[in-house]
């Protein structure tokens, strides 16, 4: 199976509020994809209906097609949490469990897939760990309560855990948005290397990130309270930041709005 994704046609609502409307985009596997875009443009709406995180919310729903592959993301019998084992999720804020072990933090979604088998769980849990970069951090700390972690130690720690299922996509929602300058470089430094080993779309506000770690970069606008968001280009990210097609993207990288 692709661990790529062609979006088709993809539009979401909040109740009656259209919020995206048909969206076409190709993530390229192997690549990291950056989505930027002024707030409230519908970066994170796009990125929740990836996983069909979306329709978790109250009143809200979503058309269109999400092809992984063969796969139709939303089809009448596509489960949503078999797609979420393909497409895993970092947020925003670190989110580890604060009374679970860091190990028990990286080790908590196999369990919730019936994998008890301990040397097993030993292994994908320092293989996840090495891959977010934080194995040498934290390995003599594997019985600490996640919750006493630095914020750039939570915030790999979270990518570990998302890892551990072993997904095919990662989405990533502003991971470094609350962390320090220092801890936002490793979690950059993470993200480029992981991009080996699973496809990558990361929303940032930081024009500069999307410019220093992604492979192509999508812009998205809503140009009123009354009209939806729209995917206004995608390319390339050197393309993007140096030629942009349309001139709503060159106005908003060269900052005279947003």
């Amino acid at each position: 199976m692709s661990d790529g994704l062609d979006i088709v046609g993809l539009s979401a609502w909040y109740g009656t509020d259209r919020v995206l409307a048909d969206v076409q985009m190709e993530i390229r596997p192997g690549q990291v994809t950056a989505i930027i875009g002024p707030s409230g443009c519908g970066k994170s709406t796009l990125l929740r209906c990836l996983n069909r995180m979306h329709e978790e919310l109250p009143n809200a729903r979503a058309t269109g097609s999400v092809m992984f592959g063969d796969w139709d993301l939303y089809a009448p019998d596509s489960d949503p949490t078999d797609v979420r084992l393909h497409i895993g999720m970092v947020f925003q804020r670190p989110n580890p469990f604060p009374t679970m072990t860091v190990f028990e933090n990286v080790v908590a979604g196999l369990k919730l897939r019936g994998h008890y088998d301990r040397v097993n769980l030993k292994e994908r849990a320092e293989q996840a760990m090495r891959q977010a970069g934080v194995w040498d951090e934290l390995k003599d700390r594997l019985n600490k309560p996640g919750g006493r972690l630095s914020g750039g130690q939570q915030q790999r720690l979270c990518i570990a855990r998302a890892l551990a299922v072993e997904p095919q996509v990662l989405l990533m929602d502003e991971p470094a948005s609350a962390l320090d300058p220092i801890s936002t470089q490793l979690v950059e430094d993470t993200i480029v290397q992981l991009k080996n080993e699973v496809t990558i779309v990361i929303v940032t506000h930081n024009m500069q990130q999307a410019a220093r770690i992604s492979d192509r970069t999508a812009f998205m606008l809503r140009e009123s309270a009354e009209r939806p968001a729209a995917l206004i280009e995608i390319d390339d990210t050197r393309q993007m930041f140096t030629k942009p097609i349309d001139k709503r993207t060159e106005a908003y990288i060269t900052g005279r709005f947003g």
